[in-house]
């Protein structure tokens, strides 16, 4: 009896190179999930607003640390990600863009797309 070679069946995660459509469908699903956490964060500001001045100053006062200021701006980068990406997916259910060149720079168009307004939305809100 010859010596059996252990293999997957199936081809593995090890087997296949990330392609940036891949990347990017990971990246959609991962920032759907921050600005879903981000929402819980919006929701608290919207309570403590509601909830008078002395609610609102305790509020502002634990919001506007400075390492949260990072954490906006990576929400915000969460956000025009998410927003561009689904442009793209609405030009596709338009049947447009398919070609594998075509879905390549679609793809690099949206990082570029969220970084650029990520750096146009932080630098407005910084001055």
């Amino acid at each position: 009896m010859t010596d059996r070679v252990e293999r997957p069946l199936s081809p593995h995660l090890q087997v296949h190179r990330l392609q940036i459509t891949s990347a990017l469908s990971i990246l959609h699903r991962m920032t759907g999930l921050a600005l879903s956490a981000g929402a819980l964060v919006l929701a608290y500001w919207l309570i403590a607003l509601a909830g008078g001045p002395v609610a609102y100053d305790q509020a502002a006062t634990i919001l506007n640390a400075g390492w949260l200021k990072l954490c906006y701006a990576a929400w915000s980068f969460c956000f025009f990600f998410h927003l561009a990406n689904g442009i793209r997916h609405l030009v596709w259910d338009l049947g447009l863009g398919f070609e594998p060149g075509q879905i390549r720079a679609s793809g690099w168009t949206v990082l570029v797309v969220a970084t650029v307004a990520t750096t146009a939305f932080s630098l407005a809100a910084i001055f």
